[in-house]
């Protein structure tokens, strides 16, 4: 297989090396970000593998998403006449 040396800068290094899982290589990650399958379901899969979400951010989707529901079934609630 033939192979291209490329630059990139330290941001984009650094965001390679993020993306990376274990050992696989740059190429792959390029390949799965960018290629056929990014704006697939495939793509979308490798996306959200590779987002780390805190407990804490949880807890606070959690609790709006609990009082968004509260809000949504005051509202539903007949007025008294």
């Amino acid at each position: 297989m033939a192979v291209k040396t490329i630059t990139i800068d330290m941001e984009a290094y650094d965001t390679l090396v993020r993306a990376r899982r274990g050992n696989e290589s740059f190429s792959s990650v390029i390949k799965q970000t960018l290629g056929p399958t990014a704006n697939s379901a495939q793509g979308l899969l490798h996306h959200l593998d590779s987002l780390v979400v805190s407990d804490a951010l949880l807890s606070d989707y959690e609790r709006v998403v609990a009082s968004r529901s509260l809000d949504m079934l005051a509202a539903e609630e007949p007025a008294d006449q």
